[in-house]
Parts: structure tokens; C-alpha cells; sequence
């Protein structure tokens, strides 16, 4: 394995940004390239990788943030439950900090109801262990990064019969969302840098239609500097010599064909909604992941009644927008203003991965206040 700072190097740094300069002045037009995960932009952000780009080419922020899709009416239905006294309701730390439409989870938490923060979904089978007279819901969020271990919970829980468990799914897909994106009239894009979490499980073969359907390259990237400005100089060489292919830059990790177990365990727990509601993206059909029949006695969706409503966002938040690549995080009217981490109104600002608490902290504060 090698060290992380082979993937820092700042001589290597220099001789990509040189490249990549020579690239962009060989391009016909400006061009727009879409990182889709979170964790991408984050880097991006952290180590200043757009200030070495060609003024030619605009990075845009994609919906690759978990949490920041998270729409307003999943975070009420998982207050619903954890206000059950007989519910301790779990979920990851960033979730907590989502605003639903009255309070966040955390809120909640502070106004009396049980909800614990886990760093898995395993960690919520011993707490059921240990608090047989109550019921324990893992508010599961995620794409297919997260999915396999939610699935492998569910089983364990089938094989130890452990019956005051259950999981509230959330679970997303990418491929749905990249082409409703693509089938945005409003958002042209010219390529993607692909996520790379997210393909460590799903495989590189799943963005063949990006390429065939919608001729447009993606290069599915690492997430160290370095990953970063190859994947953008693979992207570029690519838009220079008009072609349209799926490359991978991340093939430490990343295999044509996936992890096929991951799959197998997703495949056997979850089955594919019709359609789900994403943050900024409204209703996108067969994007999202509920559990199977077969597993409904650890399905909270059948446990519990849940109101289910659609909630709107707050009206001075663009979060949708950003989220959809439209808006630029400093160009919300409350960015760095009304809305800072401490304070988040809208989700982008809440996680680590979304644009705006990225921008936030590493890119200055420029707002529009």
C-alpha cells in the first residue's frame, strides 16, 4: 500500500497543474465538469484545487453529500419515531444536525427524546440487546457506500432473532440522480468526475450510459490531491480529443465489475422504490432502497405509522439549487450570514461534504450579505 503523501506530493502537484494548464488553452470552449461526490468536494475545497485550474474549466458541485439530499419530510418522520417513548432512535452524527422542518434530530434529542449517535449500524443491535423493553431504529441514510453494512446489520439481526430492532431506509442511488441531472435542461454539463466510495462497491461498468447514452466522459476519482487533478487532466484529454469514455483513475480500488459481495447483500435485503424525493432534486423514479417483504419485521416503515409529507425548504435557503449544481454556495442570499455551521439552515451547510460548509472553511468568506 503506499503512503498517503505519495498522493500530496507538491512536485507532482505542479507538473499535473502545468498539464492541465496546457490542456485547457487546447480546449474549443469553456468547459463545465461536475465532481458528484461530497468527499470530492470537500478536497477540493480543502486543498485549494480549483485555484489551479485553467479559467476555462468550472468545477460544479454535485448532489454526492448524503446528507445534504436528505429532504425535510425523512428527518420529521425520524423525530415522529424517536418522540415514541418506547423508541431509541440511532443514526450517524452528521444526521442529527439536519434541520427538519421545525427541529433537527439533535433538537430533539435535547427536548427529551432517546437518540443516540452510532459509527455503524452494528452498534445498534447491542443497544437493542441491552434495552429488550424498547424498540431501537437506525435511521439509515446513504448511497451504496453505506448500504451493504445497513444490509449486513439486517441480516445479523434475522440470524440472532433479535426482535426490537428495526431500520428506518433512506438509502439512495447515484445513478438514478446522475441522469436526472443529465436530463436537466438548466445544467449543461460537459463531464463528471465519478465518485469513488460509491463505485468501490457498484464497479465503473454502471456509468457506461453517461458515456454511450449522453456522450459524455466521466473518470471515476480517488479522493487525495493528486486523484483529484489526474482525474481532471484524464477528463480534459478526453474532452480535447472528443472522446466519451468511462475511465478509472481510482483502480486501487475500484473494479469493472464492483464488490460483488457488497451487491449480493444489498440485493438481498432491498429492493428498489419507485420513486424517492432527494433535497433540491425533487421525486426521482427508482432511486432509492426499501427493505424486502421478507425482512419487514426490521422494516420501521412497517413498525410504525409515519406521516410521510412532503416539506418544502426554507424559502431564503438555495440549498436545491446548489445541490443541483445551478448556484455557487456564496451566490444563497444567506450563506455566511444567516446560515453558518453553527447554525445551519440548510443541509449543505450541516456535513463536512456539502459545498457550502467546505466553502465555508476553506474558501473564505465571500457572501452576499
Amino acid at each position: 500500500m503506499k503512503y498517503v503523501d505519495e498522493f500530496r506530493d507538491t512536485y507532482k502537484a505542479e507538473a499535473l497543474e502545468w498539464q492541465i494548464q496546457k490542456l485547457g488553452n487546447l480546449l474549443k470552449k469553456p468547459v463545465k465538469i461536475m465532481e458528484v461526490c461530497g468527499g470530492h468536494t470537500h478536497s477540493i475545497f480543502k486543498y485549494g484545487i480549483e485555484e489551479l485550474l485553467p479559467s476555462s474549466v468550472e468545477l460544479i458541485h454535485g448532489p454526492g453529500c448524503p446528507v445534504c439530499v436528505m429532504p425535510k419530510g425523512k428527518i420529521d418522520d425520524a423525530i415522529y419515531i424517536a418522540q415514541n417513548p418506547d423508541v431509541i432512535l440511532t443514526t450517524f452524527g452528521d444526521t442529527m444536525r439536519v434541520p427538519g422542518s421545525k427541529i433537527s434530530l439533535l433538537q430533539a434529542k435535547a427536548q427529551g427524546a432517546d437518540i443516540r449517535m452510532v459509527y455503524s449500524p452494528l452498534d445498534c443491535l447491542q443497544i437493542a440487546k441491552n434495552n429488550p423493553e424498547k424498540e431501537v431504529v437506525f435511521f439509515a441514510i446513504g448511497f451504496e457506500t453505506t448500504a451493504p453494512s445497513t444490509a449486513l446489520t439486517i441480516l445479523q439481526a434475522a440470524a440472532e432473532n433479535i426482535k426490537n430492532f428495526s431500520m428506518f431506509s433512506n438509502h439512495v442511488l447515484v445513478i438514478p440522480a446522475l441522469k436526472a441531472l443529465l436530463d436537466n435542461p438548466d445544467l449543461q454539463l460537459d463531464g463528471f468526475v465519478g465518485p469513488g466510495h460509491v463505485s468501490m462497491v457498484i464497479g465503473s461498468n454502471p456509468y457506461e450510459f453517461i458515456s454511450q447514452e449522453y456522450q459524455k466522459p466521466i473518470v471515476i476519482s480517488g479522493f487525495e490531491p493528486l486523484d483529484i487533478l489526474q482525474s481532471i487532466w484524464m477528463l480534459l484529454w478526453q474532452l480535447v480529443e472528443n472522446r466519451c469514455e468511462v475511465e478509472n483513475q481510482y483502480s486501487r480500488l475500484v473494479e469493472a465489475q464492483g464488490n460483488q459481495q457488497a451487491i449480493a447483500a444489498i440485493n438481498k435485503v432491498f429492493e428498489v422504490r419507485k420513486t424517492f424525493e432527494w433535497r433540491g432534486l425533487d421525486e426521482i423514479p427508482y432511486s432509492g432502497l426499501k427493505i424486502r417483504s421478507e425482512y419487514a419485521k426490521f422494516d420501521a416503515e412497517v413498525k410504525f405509522t409515519i406521516p410521510n409529507l412532503k416539506i418544502s425548504d426554507h424559502k431564503a435557503c438555495q440549498c436545491g439549487e446548489i445541490l443541483k449544481g445551478v448556484l455557487k454556495p456564496w451566490e444563497c442570499k444567506v450563506f455566511g450570514t444567516a446560515c453558518t455551521p453553527e447554525k445551519p439552515i440548510g443541509s449543505c451547510m450541516v456535513s463536512s461534504e456539502g459545498a457550502c460548509a467546505a466553502y465555508y472553511k476553506y474558501g473564505g468568506i465571500k457572501t452576499n450579505g
